[in-house]
């Protein structure tokens, strides 16, 4: 089954990334118009705190918690890293004062990017998972022969477990390039 990569089914990714971008634009040129540029400096904590309350799906996925709806807590992984995000990209604004938080800056922009491609592969999967128990249904198989067969498909777990071998070293470079532009940001601070 091939992923099915058209207009209208990467649209939406593409919309939301640049929703995203436009909007980190707007609010800081609005905090700069209202001379409140100081808040952009305390967003990027905020925005981190929301991006690391989204990891709350990950750690029911891998089993670490047992509290939470597993497709709940995906959406709220999708929107709270997606608000932490703009919220950060707020936080850098168009300062170019050091490369450091340049770097994580872009590798969370890549995270994002990749993110809204796992929930593209994600909704491929399951749609080609229905093409499929569809075409069997009309052939005349039975309910039982249909489920095994996409059972054994096993579909998108394949596509998600690839995409993850790419999404969570990405993650990664970013969680390590925030938490060194943290302690910088600590160290060197001016009390």
């Amino acid at each position: 089954m091939a992923l099915r990569f058209t207009v209208r089914s990467i649209l939406p990714s593409m919309l939301i990334y640049a929703a995203l971008i436009a909007l980190a634009i707007a609010f800081d040129w609005i905090l700069h118009v209202l001379g409140w540029a100081r808040v952009g400096r305390y967003l990027g904590a905020i925005g981190s705190s929301v991006i690391i309350s989204s990891f709350a799906y990950s750690l029911r996925k891998r089993r670490y918690i047992e509290l939470g709806n597993p497709k709940r807590l995906l959406q709220s992984h999708e929107l709270m890293g997606w608000l932490g995000a703009l919220m950060v990209l707020v936080h850098g604004g168009v300062h170019f004062n050091a490369i450091l938080p340049w770097m994580a800056l872009v590798s969370m922009m890549v995270v994002v990017a990749s993110g809204l491609t796992g929930k593209f592969l994600l909704q491929d999967a399951r749609a080609s998972l229905k093409v499929r128990a569809l075409d069997l249904k009309a052939a005349g198989h039975s309910a039982d022969d249909i489920e095994k067969e996409l059972l054994g498909l096993g579909l998108i777990a394949d596509t998600m477990q690839q995409w993850r071998r790419v999404h969570l070293p990405l993650t990664m470079v970013f969680v390590g390039l925030a938490l060194i532009h943290i302690a910088a940001t600590v160290l060197l601070w001016r009390w």
